[in-house]
């Protein structure tokens, strides 16, 4: 079976090619009709569930390595959001691009797939507020959970969005290059990575969903969906999740955090410590955002071994 691209009746019918990512991401395809959408999702080995959730602008295909350290031991489930690598990539019209909607796909999904227990979340970028709403909705739930460079609570005090985010999120210019050019996506393959240039290979399938503007539409809005003001709809869901994170405290939690993220960087790294003290926190001096290309091999070990210990 094919993977679905742009396929819903408002956009594009293209097909993604698999030569472009199958040869890293061998995995079988799966599908889960949420909202009247196809959400496209891996789900591999059996075990305690470990539920893996990307941000903007990458897809499951980050996840790749990981799945297959822990597979050995877990069911693995790493969807792709709505609009995001092979799933569905809707209309505006017909889908709801907000944080809100997003918990609310992930609720949908993992109840589908009968997930209703000792369920480890694993986050990255928006993956962080996706899987900490969901987990605030449902901290019985859950059991343990892995963050990546990301965020579950508004910008620390004192601190702004940063201006690229803002200027992303506001220029018509910037909407457009990110659109017509894919410019957000580019750019994350070169900017998220620091240690070393990614991969020629890696950095195609990274981009392999997102090849016209129609696909691009979820990179877009995430963006869009970033609060600059309190009156933003996304502002009051991530209020509620921020407020209600101490329903998590006694969660065992590992914390893998690349240092030279530009983004989130080290004064998110604080907020988690902050509200987490008893998190067991790994820091990589030269990785960026995308800690797991920069570190692939180190922080895969440490999620392995803190799967095993708790």
């Amino acid at each position: 079976m094919l993977p679905r691209s742009c396929s819903s009746p408002a956009s594009t019918t293209m097909q993604i090619p698999e030569s472009s990512y199958r040869q890293l991401y061998d995995f079988t395809p799966h599908f889960a009709e949420i909202g009247h959408h196809q959400m496209h999702y891996i789900d591999e080995g059996s075990g305690a569930p470990v539920v893996m959730l990307h941000g903007n602008p990458s897809w499951s295909f980050m996840y790749r390595d990981l799945v297959r350290t822990i597979k050995p031991r877990h069911r693995v489930i790493a969807p792709d959001h709505i609009g995001c690598g092979l799933s569905d990539k809707p209309s505006d019209e017909r889908y709801i691009y907000n944080l809100n909607q997003r918990i609310e796909d992930l609720e949908e999904l993992l109840e589908k797939l009968e997930l209703r227990r000792n369920i480890t979340l694993v986050v990255h970028d928006w993956g962080g507020l996706i899987g900490a709403g969901y987990a605030v909705r449902h901290p019985e739930k859950i059991s343990r959970l892995v963050i990546l460079n990301s965020a579950a609570f508004n910008v620390p005090n004192g601190k702004e969005i940063h201006w690229a985010l803002r200027f992303c999120s506001r220029s018509p210019f910037a909407c457009l290059m990110m659109e017509r050019m894919n410019a957000f996506s580019v750019g994350a393959t070169l900017l998220g990575v620091r240690k070393r240039r990614m991969n020629p290979k890696i950095r195609k399938a990274y981009l392999a969903p997102y090849r016209n503007a129609e696909c691009r539409r979820a990179v877009v809005r995430f963006v869009q969906d970033i609060p600059f003001d309190e009156n933003h709809i996304t502002n009051r869901t991530i209020q509620e999740i921020s407020d209600s994170l101490y329903l998590l405290n006694k969660k065992p939690m590992l914390i893998c955090w690349g240092e030279r993220d530009f983004v989130f960087d080290l004064d998110f790294l604080r907020e988690w410590q902050r509200r987490f003290p008893r998190a067991n926190i790994k820091r990589f001096p030269e990785a960026g955002h995308y800690v797991l290309e920069d570190e692939s091999e180190a922080v895969c070990s440490l999620i392995d071994n803190f799967l095993r210990r708790h």
